[in-house]
């Protein structure tokens, strides 16, 4: 079986297609490139990204860039029924049973055009998901060589437990960012590191550059005069304090831009200083540390 590891910073593709940027091949093609030339080797998907399109357009554009399959490492997510014109379904829910599990990682490796996942994560917890028939998934489709290991996303500790009691549990992808930073206080990360699960963050930049407001107007004040400290773009400063977290965050990066992406590698060398951390947790939460 192939080592599974994957790149320290990991590109979120939820928007290069439909839902956002909507790149046609060529673009896809160099935006992977760009990726892979600057350490970012760890692609993540779910199924649903542009309304069940996005998966197909990436595999299109990685069968004509001829990049090699071993090189790189795929992430997809599955669970999620939209109530889309193409679905049979009639509202909005959530699948995880067994036939519907490898039904969903059979046809993102159709759309992928490949063989099998590095990794699949369920996307949102349910309340109907029953452990074991979800085991049952996983151990036929890592037995069958379509899926090389198994996590969740968004799920709480208890509701990870809860799948673990039937099936080991690898990652579990959450939002986590300097301005949504519950996971660390509620036991979330501390169970992950207890536990052997590798925490990916999603959104890891969080509102810094969607809100204007006080808090956004702190943190960047902040991060700018670090830039200048330590050399390197705000956004950068913003992943090294995710990645200082001693449960070793795999950031997930949506960013489509070259120039951003060229950058962002930068986090993972970045040795930021304890009261550095520190500093931005305050400004971020408004008040010093208990």
């Amino acid at each position: 079986m192939k080592e599974l590891t994957f790149s320290k910073i990991i590109a979120g593709t939820m928007t290069w297609g439909v839902w956002g940027k909507n790149y046609n091949m060529p673009q896809m093609i160099e935006l992977m490139d760009c990726c892979l030339i600057n350490g970012i080797t760890t692609f993540d998907h779910a199924d649903i990204y542009g309304d069940y399109t996005t998966e197909a357009s990436f595999g299109n554009a990685l069968k004509e860039s001829k990049i090699d399959r071993q090189q790189i490492q795929l992430i997809s997510k599955c669970g999620i029924q939209m109530n889309l014109q193409n679905r049979s379904n009639a509202v909005k829910h959530y699948d995880y049973t067994k036939p519907y599990i490898i039904w969903s990682v059979e046809q993102s490796l159709k759309n992928l055009q490949t063989n099998y996942l590095d990794l699949l994560l369920l996307h949102r917890p349910s309340p109907l998901m029953q452990a074991d028939e979800i085991a049952e998934a996983i151990e036929i489709l890592k037995k069958d060589g379509k899926i090389l290991d198994f996590g969740v996303s968004n799920f709480t500790p208890l509701q990870t437990g809860l799948i673990e009691t039937k099936t080991k549990v690898s990652y579990n992808q959450i939002e986590f960012s300097l301005t949504h930073f519950e996971a660390m206080l509620n036991g979330s990360l501390d169970y992950m590191q207890t536990n052997k699960i590798i925490p990916m963050a999603w959104s890891p930049m969080g509102t810094i550059f969607k809100k204007d407001d006080e808090r956004s107007d702190r943190i960047k004040k902040l991060a700018t005069n670090l830039s200048i400290k330590y050399g390197d773009p705000v956004d950068v400063i913003l992943l090294a304090w995710i990645i200082k977290h001693p449960s070793n965050i795999l950031p997930v990066c949506g960013t489509a831009d070259k120039a951003r992406i060229a950058n962002l590698i930068k986090a993972t060398t970045l040795k930021m200083d304890q009261e550095d951390w520190f500093k931005l947790w305050q400004e971020s939460s408004g008040v010093e540390v208990p």
